[in-house]
């Protein structure tokens, strides 16, 4: 039996080769800059050198690009990283491709950025990931995490939680059954949020109403299938990078529901 870090990697290699597009707005340079929040404009990101930890499919990466980063290192340990090179072939030239976990990011790549959108909350032992990106950036240089939230999130979490231990367990094509039917209330949902203040309102009204359904069973999907998730409180979200060096650290509670965390390598 694989551990609990091996087994999320090879969960999400086969989500990622079955999910493998990113139509919309969940593949735009919008959608980076609401992860992003008022902790980085795209404008930083212009002829930047920037690590991408946890590439998946290329999203991230090609919202990068097209926010005008110069070079990105992608960083995907699971088999999606076939899905990744074809999603970004046009634009290879601009990339370094590494197939490997994130705390083996090479050291002293003088990167003005690295950024890990959705990646660390799946990480059992997220430190060594943390501290190689801190070792990867120049003097000066920024880390910019997203990760789930606790706070906003207790609802959710009351009938999330106890299904996971469920679904976890559930093989690919049942669970995308399963996805398909919850995509339903989702939609549902969705509409209701638009005329009563219910939980999670800003997210579902701002993001999630904006995904073509394809993207929300996704979404649902990805909620329900990784090995392990954890789901940050804001001290747990502000010690991840200040435990590892990082300082100026800064948080935004992104529509109330998860964390974008920046922290500086001190010059």
């Amino acid at each position: 039996m694989p551990d609990l870090k091996d087994q999320t990697i090879n969960d999400f290699g086969e989500q990622w080769t079955a999910f493998r597009d990113n139509p919309g707005y969940y593949g735009s340079a919008d959608l980076l800059a609401d992860l992003f929040g008022p902790l980085l404009s795209l404008d930083e990101v212009k002829a930047k050198r920037i690590a991408d930890i946890g590439s998946g499919t290329g999203r991230i990466v090609n919202m990068l690009l097209d926010a005008g980063a110069d070079r990105v290192v992608a960083v995907e340990p699971s088999d999606a990283m076939l899905v990744l090179k074809d999603n970004t072939a046009a634009r290879a030239e601009h990339i370094d491709y590494l197939q490997v976990p994130g705390e083996q990011l090479p050291p002293d790549l003088g990167l003005d950025y690295v950024v890990s959108m959705g990646v660390l909350h799946h990480i059992p032992e997220p430190a060594p990931v943390v501290r190689a990106a801190y070792a990867a950036l120049r003097p000066g240089g920024r880390c910019i995490v997203w990760l789930y939230g606790y706070e906003g999130n207790e609802t959710y979490l009351s009938l999330a939680i106890p299904l996971r231990k469920l679904t976890v367990l559930l093989p690919h094509r049942l669970l995308v059954v399963l996805s398909h039917g919850l995509e339903w209330i989702l939609t549902a949902y969705i509409a209701l949020c638009r005329i009563l203040p219910l939980p999670m309102r800003s997210y579902m009204r701002s993001v999630l109403a904006k995904f073509p359904r394809s993207v929300r069973r996704l979404t649902i999907y990805d909620q329900l299938n990784p090995a392990y998730a954890k789901y940050y409180t804001r001290a747990e979200a502000e010690a991840l990078l200040s435990d590892g060096g990082f300082g100026d650290v800064r948080l935004y509670h992104r529509h109330g529901y998860s964390w974008t965390v920046s922290g500086t390598r001190p010059a």
